[in-house]
């Protein structure tokens, strides 16, 4: 499987902290060149080796074609996208919906999904290249308190499922995966945030996760880059338009 993405040219959205360096990281040891694309920021971390840092804002089509271009002009192709860039907002009652937030999660979760997608169809047309979409659970779960979560996500698979149909003929796979809850250090932010506000302890909150799972824990970061590997790879050569959970068996 890593063997056929050693040399292939990858631009991870969002890539600079989290999961999506997680993601870039693997890419890396897999042989993989390219970019870890971010918004600047203080706690943006290194790009692994092979990798460069490019800034990019997914709300912004300039920004977005830009940072193709510049992708496409240091290494003279783009055989892999990964759109990992977005936001989780805050729990909210439907009642208690804030508009504005609304629209800047959207503006993210499935305006730069979209976005991204329609920027790097030529280049990734050049060289019959996939791309994989970091979507959710909550593409095609609810979860009380999370309208504007899952809405982004519902419409993330939409997404993929639409491009998959069109960039097809041009031999471009598009895929997604569903991570159940992962121990990401922005989860945890969530998880000690609700134990100060009188939830249950950060330890216990966790615990209580894992047991809703078959093997019983959280999958974890590692385990979402191996599964992005694989939709990337030759090895899911005949596998475009899928959602694919990798949620330690969450049902």
């Amino acid at each position: 499987m890593q063997s056929s993405l050693k040399g292939k040219v990858v631009l991870v959205t969002g890539g600079a902290r989290g999961l999506g360096h997680a993601v870039a990281t693997a890419f890396a040891q897999a042989g993989a060149v390219g970019v870890v694309a971010d918004l600047p920021s203080a706690s943006r971390m290194l790009p692994p080796d092979g990798m460069v840092a490019l800034d990019c804002d997914v709300t912004s089509e300039a920004s977005v074609a830009a940072c193709v271009a510049a992708t496409v002009e240091q290494f003279g192709q783009l055989d892999v996208v990964i759109a990992n860039a977005g936001l989780v907002p805050g729990w909210r009652t439907t009642e208690a919906l804030d508009f504005d937030e609304w629209d800047r999660v959207m503006a993210v979760n499935a305006r730069g999904v979209a976005l991204t997608l329609a920027r790097t169809a030529k280049a990734l047309s050049a060289t019959r290249g996939s791309v994989v979409v970091m979507a959710s659970i909550n593409a095609y779960a609810a979860h009380a308190r999370q309208m504007l979560y899952t809405a982004s996500k519902h419409a993330v698979l939409g997404i993929v499922r639409s491009a998959a149909r069109d960039l097809g003929p041009q031999g471009i796979r598009v895929n997604a995966l569903a991570p159940g809850p992962i121990a990401t250090e922005a989860l945890l932010e969530r998880v000690r945030y609700r134990a100060s506000a009188g939830g249950a302890q950060a330890d216990v909150a966790l615990q209580e996760l894992a047991n809703g799972n078959a093997l019983r824990r959280l999958a974890t970061e590692a385990e979402v880059a191996q599964a992005t590997l694989f939709l990337a790879s030759d090895a899911a050569s005949g596998i475009t338009g899928v959602l694919l959970p990798v949620d330690a068996g969450l049902q």
